[in-house]
């Protein structure tokens, strides 16, 4: 039987605060204020005032990471507390409470999303399908045909009138013949779908209502901006994605890329709807998803304000591995699955940065390049690498 607590706080004292280790609770505001508040001097640093019916701390308590946020009780506050594994009983009892908490996080990570994007390009992003035509140029242009085809008939389906309407239907005649972009129109009895690598699933700005759940292989997330890629994740076995353009009816806000070959199960609205009536478990793999994803976009948002090349590449490295919840083990190396240019692309570097950071990365004598992969000696010095970075230009920042 679901027995949840009430807690009360003092006005003037903290709930939650930034980069403490993880909790196993999270906290419901039944009455009082709060102010909700980051340390990034980004949009993310925005402070926040949350009154009853709102919640807190569910990002470190669902993802089992730090507190990305710190919470300040402006006034007393009354606030129910949920643990981790009362989530689930939870959800069968209330489930529009959970799935408040789900269309928060979404929100959330669509603007954490787009601020990352601007951090690293200095470009403002929109959803205009027109920009799906720029997106398929620059795959044309780094000659991943399979992606530009795909791209482009998205766009002249989207933007029969469009403005570059000629160019793409030119440039679609001629890859058309040479490339196998699959699942150009899906159908509705396609459950499961197998992609090739580098091939699209879906491109940004473009329409959708199907999220995805990956079964075999991986899927790169990025966006393009003024003429460069960032990947803003990539996912693996158990992973979801799409899940934002289901949930708010908006076009797709990055583009959907397989990274090795992979194989996805399709949600569509009417299934998702159904699942979330009958499959409790679902909304709490769902929340654990958008909370693991939400650490990581803070984290990457900290790592745009690191300003040298080796000490992004290092900290965007220790994220990578942080993300699996890999224990260290003492005296074993471990060899990273992602590639230097994995990393570089993450941080949005441009090519003399790329070359920079990897010069200095090779005069590390904790990390080596061992068939294209990166080796780490000792992840806990990884680990407290990083940190000592974040920590050093927060200070600098201060």
């Amino acid at each position: 039987m679901l027995q949840l607590s009430f807690v009360n706080f003092k006005a003037n004292t903290y709930m939650a605060i930034e980069g403490t280790t993880a909790t196993d609770r999270f906290y419901i505001i039944q009455s009082g204020q709060v102010c909700v508040y980051h340390s990034l001097t980004l949009p993310g640093g925005i402070k926040q005032v949350y009154g009853p019916g709102d919640f807190v701390g569910v990002i470190s308590c669902m993802s089992g990471h730090g507190s990305t946020e710190s919470v300040l009780a402006m006034t007393d506050v009354v606030a129910i507390m949920v643990k981790r594994d009362q989530y689930p009983e939870l959800i069968m009892r209330n489930t529009p409470v959970a799935m408040k908490i789900v269309r928060s996080f979404a929100l959330t990570m669509r603007a954490l999303n787009d601020s990352l994007t601007k951090a690293n390009t200095a470009k403002v992003t929109t959803s205009s399908p027109e920009e799906i035509y720029g997106i398929a140029r620059f795959y044309d242009d780094s000659g991943l045909f399979d992606i530009a085809c795909y791209g482009y008939y998205q766009y002249l389906k989207a933007c029969p009138q469009g403005l570059n309407f000629e160019n793409a239907k030119q440039a679609f005649i001629r890859l058309k013949p040479k490339t196998k972009p699959p699942y150009l129109e899906p159908k509705n009895q396609d459950p499961v779908r197998a992609y090739p690598k580098n091939t699209m699933i879906f491109s940004e700005c473009q329409a959708g209502s199907d999220m995805f759940i990956i079964q075999e292989g991986s899927v790169k997330i990025t966006k393009v901006v003024d003429n460069k890629e960032v990947t803003l994740a990539i996912l693996r076995k158990g992973d979801m994605f799409g899940e934002m353009a289901l949930l708010e009816h908006k076009p797709r806000s990055a583009s959907a890329i397989v990274h090795e070959d992979c194989r996805v199960m399709t949600v569509n609205k009417e299934n998702f709807d159904q699942m979330v009536s009958t499959q409790p478990q679902m909304i709490a793999k769902l929340t654990t998803m958008f909370a693991e994803r939400l650490w990581a976009l803070y984290r990457q948002l900290s790592n745009t304000q690191l300003t040298e090349p080796k000490e992004r590449m290092v900290d965007m490295l220790a994220l990578q591995i942080e993300k699996l919840k890999i224990t260290p083990v003492k005296g074993q190396p471990y060899i990273s699955d992602l590639n230097v240019q994995d990393i570089a692309t993450m941080c949005g570097m441009n090519r003399q940065q790329q070359s920079m950071a990897l010069y200095q990365l090779s005069q590390d004598q904790n990390l080596k390049i061992v068939q294209g992969k990166i080796e780490i000696k000792d992840l806990k010095e990884l680990f407290s690498q990083a940190a000592f970075y974040r920590k050093q230009n927060a200070r600098k920042n201060n």
